[in-house]
C-alpha cells in the first residue's frame, strides 16, 4: 500500500499535505520528507504548530502554511493524524490518502487509501519505510527531521520499539549524523511562563488513589503537555491537564512508563472519550491528546473516570 501512495505522488498533479492541530516535529518531519522526495508537494497545517515543531521548521527552513484558510489543491495526504477531528477542516474523507501509527480509527475507513501501521512507535518511521522502498535515500537535512520525530515521539527512546531505534540508526549512518544534532533540533530551555504554568497546574490539581496508583487532573491556560509531565514527576502515574478555550477545550494526557508496560494505552483511552463526546482524541499509549467543544472540567473528569475504570480492570485482571 505505501508503493501504491509513493506512485500516486509520483504521478504529478501536486499534494497537499494535512497535518493534525498543533503538528508536533514527528508530523512536520514526514511532511518536510515528503516535500523533498516528491514534486509540487505544499505542507498546511490548518490547526498550526506546537513549539518544537516551529522550531524545527524554522531550523531546517520548512515552508508551512498554518490556519484553516490556507489554500488546498491537488491530491491530499494526510499524515499522523489519528482521526479526520484532529484537522479543524470540513475534509472530504473519500479523496483523502491517509498514513498514520496510532491506534486504527474507523473513522478514516472511508478514505482513498488508508494505511495505518500501529506497530510503529513513529509516523517517522513509516515515511522512512516508504522512501527506501521507492529508492528515495532521504538528504541530510531529511534524515535529522526524521530522526528528530522519531525522538520525540518515543520521549528520547523511553517509549521506543526495536524498529526505532534500527531506524533511528541507519538514518545517522545515511550521513553521518549524532543523536545530539537532533536533539539539538528542538531544544528548548524552560521559560519563566512555562514554569509558571506547571506551578500552577500543581496548585489546581485533584487526584484519585487505585490501589497503589494515582490519577491527576489539572487545569490551565497553557503548556499542558509539560504540566502533564511535571505532574508525573511530582507522583502521579497517569496525569491530564487541560485549557478551556471559548467554547472549546484541549486536553493533554501522560502516563509513565510503567503504566504503558502494565497495558495503559491513553490514545486509544482518549479515542473512546472522544467517541463518547463527539470530539477528537487520539495519540500514543504514553502520550495523548482531546480537544473539541466543550466544558475542560468536565472533560477532565470523564477522561480520569476511564482512566480509574481501565486500572480497575488491570488490577483485576492482574489478582486472577
Amino acid at each position: 500500500m505505501l508503493s501504491e501512495i509513493a506512485a500516486e505522488l509520483e504521478s504529478g498533479g501536486g499534494t497537499t499535505v494535512l497535518l493534525h492541530g498543533n503538528a508536533d516535529p514527528d508530523a512536520l518531519a514526514c511532511a518536510f520528507a515528503i516535500s523533498r522526495a516528491f514534486n509540487d508537494v505544499a505542507i498546511v497545517a490548518p490547526g498550526g504548530l506546537d513549539r518544537l515543531a516551529k522550531v524545527l521548521a524554522q531550523q531546517l527552513g520548512v515552508d508551512v502554511a498554518q490556519g484553516s484558510d490556507a489554500p488546498i489543491k491537488g491530491r491530499i495526504l494526510v499524515l499522523d493524524t489519528s482521526g479526520p477531528d484532529q484537522i479543524p477542516l470540513d475534509l472530504d474523507h473519500s479523496a483523502a490518502m491517509v498514513i498514520d501509527h496510532h491506534a486504527r480509527n474507523h473513522a478514516w475507513d472511508d478514505a482513498r487509501i488508508y494505511y495505518c501501521d500501529d506497530s510503529k512507535s513513529s509516523c517517522a518511521e513509516i515515511i522512512y519505510e516508504l522512501l527506501r522502498e521507492t529508492g528515495k535515500n532521504p538528504d541530510r537535512d531529511v534524515a535529522l527531521a526524521l530522526m528528530t520525530g522519531i525522538l520525540t515521539d518515543t520521549g528520547n527512546f523511553r517509549y521506543a520499539r526495536p524498529a526505532s531505534i534500527i531506524a533511528f540508526a541507519e538514518l545517522m549512518e545515511l550521513h553521518g549524523t549524532g543523536t545530539d544534532e537532533a536533539i539539538g533540533l528542538v531544544s528548548l530551555d524552560m521559560d519563566l511562563s512555562e514554569r509558571i504554568s506547571q506551578l500552577r497546574g500543581a496548585q489546581r490539581l485533584k487526584y484519585w488513589k487505585v490501589g497503589d496508583k494515582v490519577v491527576a487532573i489539572s487545569q490551565g491556560s497553557a503548556y499542558e503537555a509539560s504540566v502533564c509531565k511535571a505532574l508525573l514527576h511530582l507522583g502521579a502515574d497517569i496525569a491530564f491537564v487541560g485549557s478551556q478555550r471559548g467554547d472549546g477545550f484541549r486536553i493533554s494526557a501522560r502516563a509513565t512508563s510503567d503504566m504503558v508496560r502494565a497495558g495503559v494505552h491513553l490514545g486509544k483511552l482518549l479515542n473512546g472519550v472522544g467517541s463518547e463526546t463527539s470530539n477528537g482524541g487520539g495519540g500514543h499509549p504514553g502520550a495523548a491528546g482531546i480537544s473539541g467543544v466543550g466544558d475542560v472540567e468536565a472533560m477532565l473528569n470523564i477522561s480520569a473516570e476511564n482512566a480509574i475504570r481501565l486500572l480497575k480492570e488491570l488490577e483485576s485482571s492482574g489478582d486472577g
